[in-house]
């Protein structure tokens, strides 16, 4: 079917005098249509937009020999079910299938849109947050999927986004403060979509009913306001703009990288532009401009970014260590089967279990080990029997990685009678020396070829100190 426009352009060239062919030759129009297009009245209003006549193609629906009736019924209860619907229509004598009587009942309810209420938010009133996802497209072109956390502050616009490893909590967590520290204070509220790291349950109409508990904590220890949305429903919190669309439209989707060290500085520049020497589309005014007036609203941040620790909850284990994302840490053996707080902060991690305490670095390669030198002396002293004693002191250096696994299995059996005595003063060495000394001790043992303690202690410094606390790999 021809469009408004088309049809309206074949009635001015007739009414000018044109003849069929001439406009056929100037529309590009089929000759029965510029008859037909010819006959009909002429347009006038932009609101007429088919052609007088024109009918659905097929066969008419059963269901509309009941429409008066439906429509009637929905005016009198708007709210009536499809199914109730259904019901009534059958009664009068419908016999079609609930199909087509359903998509009749979906082009003639009433609808009743809710209005999205716009209003101007006030000096650090609240900001918003999200993650995103996107495929960038490198200059060698390939892609590369990226993920980014944005805040925005409401009043002044003023934007901050950073590239991300993951969605996870603690990501968030950490980018938020970290984002908060970089404005200068926290505001009344914070926006948030409803994932998973920030509300885990919720009743169908909105309410949550439960928060993620490491996230809660963190919003505790900050003193801070949420109040989260539904994904894509702006109408719940003002004039909530889809702030990860707009990082992406405006950035992300119209460049190219280099790699990701090109991509951080074009980002770094980018976010100095829109936010120093843009003004904002939506209040016409440089974001630097009011975010001046905007900090003198907001509130000082209770946690810094250093300070900030991930509470989480822990047992300690059957062997006086606690597990947390593959990692395990060292705890005195008189607390086992306690449960306790793993408190996980940037760097480091402090475990609370009843009375007992101990720090260590964090870890981050997999299945990493941190053993602190007093708690290996508790669990030594612990275990009855030598035969137990020597199994756990060897399982301590085992605990080096693997250059002590290949170093105490060839001197297991290029020294089958006097291992056990090699255990006990490579174990001493350990407890004496870090784990950051012992560890290539035994690698330059390899390396020479020569197996025992006395080896060992060559590598050794003649005089050190053990490091409390020190990771095992």
């Amino acid at each position: 079917m021809l469009d408004l426009l088309k049809r309206h352009a074949i009635q001015v060239l007739r009414q000018a005098g044109h003849t069929l062919d001439e406009i056929v030759a100037l529309t590009a129009v089929g000759k029965r249509s510029v008859q037909r297009v010819s006959a009909e009245p002429m347009i006038t209003e932009a609101g007429v937009v088919s052609a007088p006549g024109v009918r659905a193609i097929g066969r008419p629906s059963k269901a509309e020999a009941h429409r008066a009736r439906i429509v009637d019924w929905l005016t009198e209860d708007p709210a009536l079910l499809s199914v109730e619907l259904l019901r009534r229509a059958q009664l009068a004598g419908y016999g079609g299938a609930k199909s087509a009587l359903y998509a009749l009942v979906r082009a003639v309810r009433p609808s009743t849109p809710r209005p999205v209420v716009r209003f101007e938010g006030l000096p650090g009133e609240f900001t918003q947050h999200d993650f995103g996802e996107v495929l960038v497209r490198l200059l060698d072109g390939t892609t590369r999927r990226v993920h980014f956390f944005a805040t925005r502050l409401k009043y002044s616009r003023w934007v901050a986004v950073t590239l991300v490893p993951n969605q996870q909590v603690e990501t968030l967590a950490r980018t938020l403060v970290d984002h908060f520290a970089a404005i200068g204070g926290i505001p009344l509220l914070a926006v948030f979509d409803r994932s998973k790291t920030v509300a885990l349950q919720w009743q169908k109409n909105g309410d949550v009913t439960e928060s993620n508990p490491v996230f809660a904590g963190v919003v505790l220890d900050l003193g801070l306001g949420i109040e989260v949305c539904w994904p894509y429903a702006p109408q719940q919190k003002g004039a909530v703009e889809n702030l990860v669309g707009w990082v992406k439209g405006s950035f992300f989707k119209q460049r190219r990288f280099l790699d990701d060290e090109d991509l951080r500085q074009q980002l770094a520049a980018w976010l100095t532009e829109v936010n120093t020497t843009r003004p904002s589309r939506a209040t016409h005014v440089i974001p630097a401009v009011r975010l001046d007036e905007e900090r003198a609203r907001l509130r000082p941040l209770k946690v810094l970014p250093v300070a900030l620790a991930l509470r989480l909850p822990v047992v300690v284990g059957a062997t006086a260590y606690v597990t947390h994302d593959t990692h395990r840490y060292s705890m005195p053996s008189d607390a086992l089967g306690l449960s306790g707080t793993l408190y996980l902060y940037r760097d480091t991690v402090r475990i609370v279990a009843g009375r007992f305490e101990a720090t260590h670095p964090r870890l981050v390669v997999p299945h990493a080990i941190s053993s602190l030198p007093a708690h290996r002396a508790q669990h030594v002293a612990a275990v009855s029997g030598k035969r137990g004693k020597r199994d756990l002191e060897r399982q301590h250096l085992l605990e080096l990685g693997p250059v002590a696994h290949e170093y105490l299995t060839e001197l297991t059996h290029r020294r089958p009678r006097l291992w056990v005595r090699d255990v006990e003063r490579l174990h001493s060495l350990l407890q004496t020396h870090c784990a950051e000394a012992t560890r290539p001790a035994f690698g330059r043992g390899l390396a020479a070829r020569v197996f025992g303690a006395e080896y060992i202690a060559q590598y050794l410094p003649s005089h050190a100190t053990p490091t409390t606390p020190e990771p095992f790999a």
